[in-house]
C-alpha cells in the first residue's frame, strides 16, 4: 500500500501528513518522508534527529495500535513539529526504565533528551504523539 501524502502551505508555515498502513515497511518510509521534506524546507540540520524521532514513535504507534499511523510535519515561526497518530485511544505513552539488556524502552527517553518538548493527546480516533525541535533556519 502506498502512503497517501498531503501537502499544505499556508501563510503562517509549511504542513505534510502522510497516512501509512501498520506494516513494518512504514517505519523507513516515514523517515524518508521526513528526510525529504525538511530538505525541501531548508532543515538539513535537523534531518537527523527528526528521523530518529518520528522512526521511534512510528515503530511505538505500530507496536501499541492498530489500523492507519498518520504522521503530520510542520514549520512554523522557527518551530519544526513532528505528530504521529494511531487508532489506540486507550494508553497514552509514559516514560519506563529499561534494563542495559532489554532493547525496547528508550523511545521517550530518546524524545526527552533530542527534542525541545513533546507530548501526547487523545483525539477522535485515537491518540497523538508528538515532538518539536527549534529550528532557527529560515526555510526557502
Amino acid at each position: 500500500m502506498t502512503p497517501l501524502l498531503e501537502a499544505l502551505e499556508g501563510p503562517y508555515g509549511r504542513e505534510t501528513s502522510c497516512s501509512f498502513p501498520p506494516e513494518s515497511a512504514s517505519v523507513p518510509q516515514a523517515r524518508h518522508l521526513t528526510r525529504a521534506c525538511l530538505a525541501d524546507w531548508g532543515l538539513h540540520e535537523h534531518s537527523t534527529v527528526a528521523e530518529l524521532l518520528v522512526s521511534e514513535l512510528v515503530t511505538n504507534a505500530l507496536r501499541h495500535s492498530r489500523g492507519t499511523i498518520r504522521l503530520v510535519l510542520s514549520f512554523q515561526d522557527g518551530l519544526l513539529r513532528c505528530e504521529v497518530e494511531d487508532a489506540d485511544p486507550f494508553s497514552l505513552p509514559r516514560a519506563c526504565r529499561a534494563r542495559d539488556d532489554e532493547e525496547r524502552g528508550r523511545g521517550l527517553h530518546l524524545l526527552e533528551l533530542l527534542s525541545c518538548c513533546w507530548g501526547s493527546a487523545r483525539t477522535s480516533e485515537g491518540k497523538a504523539v508528538w515532538f518539536e525541535l527549534t529550528a532557527d533556519t529560515v526555510a526557502a
